[in-house]
């Protein structure tokens, strides 16, 4: 045999070897693709509704802890003294108000099965409709998609209703399951994708999140809901933390402070809607931030079930930044867990210091803050809400100060640790071509511990209006009744009055092609921006206008948007819009409670 026929009977081989290397590559390279955040809704205490709401708390210093809720009112429960039996001493936290209200109607949802179903249900049902749409994503379109939907909960309190044989309707056992907190997501949107809840305790949201990464990178899901839940619908853990004497009296965190005195216990809920960056770009999605890497890891048998440990924190904390592929010097801060024991926040700056501390400059520390001094501990839903305050830093170029901590804890040894407390607000600006870089750590009472690294997004290309001269554009809201669409349109005015860079063009794509349409309906005809706003605030108050048209949608054939000019996928609207706050799935007056 010639050398030629040797060659030609070899390359059969030499081409499927060189299919297995592009394969392998391929395979190793989507393993640590950055992950895209492309959308995000809250509910947080301080009446927060919105990521925006909760950045101008953050930004202005605010403080949202306040009163025990209304829903335990008429309960003997305080008592200053901590050893009273089944007291608290602490009459302040972080609290949601008004869970008890539930649009059971849009979710298709009986009153009956609605009023057993634990609000943590109920609020991430209406969280997750609304970052979808925050998304630019329809939610009925994703029916059948591999959509995957990760959720961190703890126990439901709400299940004391099952103490009582006579409440047992045949909902109750669904209604408080935690596997139900994510299932019920997936069924209502008809989602195919991985289902799954998770309690870790403190880090369970953080964990979740690490999971929708892990699967989207592992092409379980093509989409991801990942976040967390927690209401307290009775004060159980205000009375067990009360007689374990690690509550703050005030109900205040003061994260790594002198004055840290125990825990403040607060309610939230957090959304992220996650992709992977190339899926995003191809798209055309507006990139919020990305998520570069993340670990878990647990403590096992460390000085006690539920004690901190110090060595595993610094390995999780490794360990996401191999994932990411950076090195300690690569990250600018650190949402820390920080809750606000006098044992706990030392033992993290410690791990921290011994992560980021080696060979770190003085006049570039890593910034260290925690979101809980603000809100409180919202449990389940803690890690999440660190992700979307970090995000929203890298968003408007600013470290918010860390409250109650004027002066830094004397159990941490600040000197040489390339650590730094933001006592203070401080601008986030780029260190010449580096991306900005965060980190957010989240820790288990039951030892599991997580860990994300951030990332600015990569820039996106400008583009401009497609519209030149003032023609009329169609803006479009809608509801399930008249009420609604007054409500929705108040809710796109005060939104676009506090951005002045909106685009005309941009609102009126999101609302035609990006917001689910509804039987009821209103059209506004605008020239201009400050025309569409005022004619949406007549259109709230009730009041007629001449650029507004109302009317009812039928069911036969199909609605119609004419927007002049040509709007690309990746133009204006993805750029400046980030497809804007105003969403349909909001609490009705409804009244859901057991």
């Amino acid at each position: 045999m010639s050398n030629q026929d040797r060659m030609e009977a070899a390359l059969p081989a030499i081409r499927a070897l060189q299919k297995r290397a592009a394969d392998l590559e391929a395979r190793q390279a989507r393993q640590h693709e950055p992950i895209a955040v492309v959308s995000m809704a809250c509910r947080l205490p301080g009446g927060i509704d919105t990521p925006e709401g909760f950045w101008e708390l953050l930004a202005a210093g605010g403080d949202a802890v306040g009163g025990l809720p209304s829903r335990w009112r008429g309960l003997d429960l305080y008592d200053p003294d901590p050893e009273a039996v089944g007291k608290s001493y602490s009459q302040e936290g972080g609290f949601l108000e008004g869970v008890e209200g539930f649009d059971a109607a849009f979710f298709g949802i009986s009153p009956r099965e609605a009023v057993s179903m634990d609000p943590q249900q109920r609020l991430v049902l209406e969280t997750s409709w609304e970052a979808l749409e925050r998304a630019g994503v329809r939610p009925g379109a994703l029916s059948e998609s591999r959509t995957g939907v990760y959720l961190g909960t703890m126990s439901s309190d709400y299940g004391d209703l099952g103490r009582d044989l006579e409440a047992l309707d045949g909902y109750v056992s669904t209604g408080k399951a935690s596997s139900v907190v994510s299932g019920r997501v997936s069924y209502t949107l008809g989602l195919q994708g991985p289902a799954i809840t998770v309690d870790t305790a403190c880090s369970s949201s953080l964990v979740s999140v690490h999971l929708a990464v892990q699967a989207l990178r592992q092409g379980e899901c093509e989409l991801a809901l990942a976040g967390g839940v927690t209401v307290m619908s009775a004060p159980s853990l205000f009375v067990e933390f009360s007689r374990l004497k690690g509550m703050a009296a005030d109900g205040r965190c003061k994260s790594f402070s002198a004055a840290a005195d125990g825990a403040g216990w607060a309610e939230g809920v957090g959304v992220l809607v996650l992709k992977r960056l190339s899926a995003a770009e191809r798209d055309g999605d507006r990139v919020l931030a990305v998520i570069r890497g993340s670990a878990v890891n647990q403590d096992g048998r460390s000085q006690g079930l539920t004690a901190p440990n110090g060595p595993s924190q610094q390995r999780v904390i490794q360990a996401a930044l191999d994932a990411s592929r950076l090195s300690p010097a690569d990250i600018d801060a650190i949402e820390a867990h920080g809750t606000g024991t006098s044992l706990g926040d030392p033992i993290e700056a410690g791990a921290l210091a011994e992560v980021f501390g080696p060979g770190r400059s003085e006049d570039r520390p890593v910034w260290l803050g925690s979101s809980k001094s603000n809100i409180g501990h919202a449990q389940a839903a803690a890690g999440v809400v660190g992700v979307i305050k970090m995000v929203l830093a890298l968003q408007h170029g600013l470290l918010p100060k860390t409250l109650h901590a004027e002066e830094p804890s004397p159990l941490v040894d600040w000197e040489g640790s390339g650590l730094a407390l933001l006592t203070e607000a401080r601008a986030w600006e780029r260190d010449g071509e580096r991306p900005r870089r965060a980190g957010v750590s989240s820790f288990g009472l039951s030892g599991t511990n997580a860990h994300v690294v951030l990332e600015e997004p990569p820039v996106a290309e400008a583009s401009a209006e497609s519209v030149a001269g003032p023609v009329p554009v169609p803006v479009v809201v809608s509801g399930l009744g008249e009420g609604a669409v007054r409500e929705s349109a108040g809710r796109w005015a005060s939104w676009l009055e506090t951005r002045p860079g909106a685009g005309l063009v941009d609102v009126a794509v999101t609302a035609a092609r990006h917001r689910t349409h509804f039987e009821h309906r209103a059209s506004i005809a605008a020239e201009d921006m400050s025309g569409l706003v005022e004619a949406l605030r007549a259109l709230a108050a009730g009041e007629a206008h001449d650029a507004v048209v109302t009317g009812t949608a039928q069911r036969r054939g199909r609605w119609c948007s004419s927007i002049p000019g040509r709007v690309r996928s990746g133009s204006a609207w993805d750029a400046n819009c980030s497809r804007p706050v105003p969403c349909s799935a909001r609490r009705s007056r409804l009244v859901m409670r057991r």
